[in-house]
């Protein structure tokens, strides 16, 4: 007797580079403990939220029944008059990850041999890239970032190849939070063959203070092949409403486009961020607030003799090594969660105050802390 599809077991199959990617593990939300309110520290997300504009979007929001603008037209305008660009240089995304997805649906992936294209990126960086780029069939090219958390461009120089279609910059880099400065980006740029695509990831680069950090937009005009991720989701509190987008010359964009996902950004999510660039500098007020919070919280690591790297998005990197689960269950014993990377380290996002304190007790009590040599 045949089996029917009631009762066989399914014989469907995904590609095999499925079966191999790593899994995203998104920040947990924290557990509730009795006497305490409860905090996530563990997805970067901005704790004080949109503006007040946004919010006055969201609550008259219409016309969801209509599909939105696949072109964003009054969002790229509406960035091409804050960022002094042409509209045109600019391709809407879900988030900076989907606007990164279009890239690497556009320019690596299996080329035409039946090779592997390849996509050179630090590691540890951005969780998503290995399963992003394993996803459009190209082959990552992970280069350990030095003992401070940067990234080693020699390194990565050394690693571009001629199958090396994309490099990722991720700056400031996430988890371990030093941003690149200018001088070191624009050496590494000139030392990689112009054919090859230069993405600086700048999701959290409002939170950058760093005086000689480096500044994607001066190098996308500079050099046709750079491109420029940024989001809405962290300094403009939008995460949840996914907006992201690349900025690059014609001879990229004339690609993202093609390989573009239409309807990616919703209508509404569209208005919201044109509102949150009219109140930039409601934006500005708030996202200081935040790096004054991260500076009280370096300062309190390294006042307890705590060595980390040097935070310049809205979060700090504990290296922790084979101690980072326990410090990670520790904190939630706290009713605060905080993202564990394996036997690696702890990123802890700046949240609200009372956090942030409560954060630095448990840091003041732990004894197995990276020590400054």
């Amino acid at each position: 007797m045949t089996e029917t599809n009631s009762t066989a077991q399914s014989s469907v199959q995904p590609r095999p580079v499925v079966g191999l990617l790593p899994k995203y593990a998104a920040g947990k939300p924290p557990e509730a403990v009795p006497g305490l309110e409860s905090f996530k520290l563990s997805s970067n997300e901005n704790p004080l939220g949109p503006v007040p504009a946004v919010l006055e979007v969201l609550r008259s929001a219409s016309g969801v029944n209509r599909y939105p603008d696949t072109s964003c037209t009054l969002l790229r305008n509406a960035l091409a008059t804050f960022l002094d660009i042409p509209a045109d240089d600019v391709v809407t995304g879900a988030g900076s990850l989907g606007a990164l997805n279009q890239i690497l649906a556009a320019f690596a992936g299996q080329n035409s041999d039946g090779g592997q294209d390849e996509v050179v990126y630090a590691w540890r960086s951005f969780e998503a890239y290995p399963i992003c780029v394993g996803l459009a069939g190209a082959k990552s090219v992970q280069v350990p970032v030095r003992a401070d958390g940067s990234h080693d461009l020699d390194a990565m120089a050394e690693a571009v190849t001629e199958n090396t279609k994309v490099v990722l910059l991720c700056t400031p880099n996430n988890p371990t939070g030093p941003a690149l400065s200018a001088q070191d980006a624009e050496g590494f740029i000139r030392s990689i063959p112009t054919n090859v695509v230069i993405v600086v990831d700048e999701a959290y680069t409002e939170f950058v203070r760093a005086e000689q950090a480096v500044d994607g937009l001066a190098l996308y005009r500079k050099y046709p092949n750079v491109l420029v991720l940024r989001t809405f989701s962290k300094a403009h509190g939008m995460a949840g409403l996914r907006v992201g987008y690349s900025i690059s010359q014609p001879g990229i964009t004339q690609y993202l486009r093609a390989a573009a996902t239409p309807f990616a950004v919703s209508g509404v999510a569209e208005l919201a961020a044109v509102a949150s660039l009219e109140n930039y500098a409601q934006v500005v007020e708030r996202v200081q607030s935040l790096v004054d919070e991260r500076d009280r919280v370096t300062a309190g690591l390294a006042a307890l003799g705590w060595s980390i790297p040097d935070a310049q998005g809205n979060f700090v990197w504990l290296e922790l090594g084979a101690n980072t689960q326990e410090f990670a269950a520790l904190a939630q014993s706290h009713a605060l969660s905080v993202r564990a990377f394996g036997d690696e380290g702890v990123r802890v996002s700046i949240g609200e105050t009372e956090a942030n304190t409560r954060f630095l007790e448990i840091c003041a009590s732990y004894t197995k802390a990276p020590r400054r040599s």
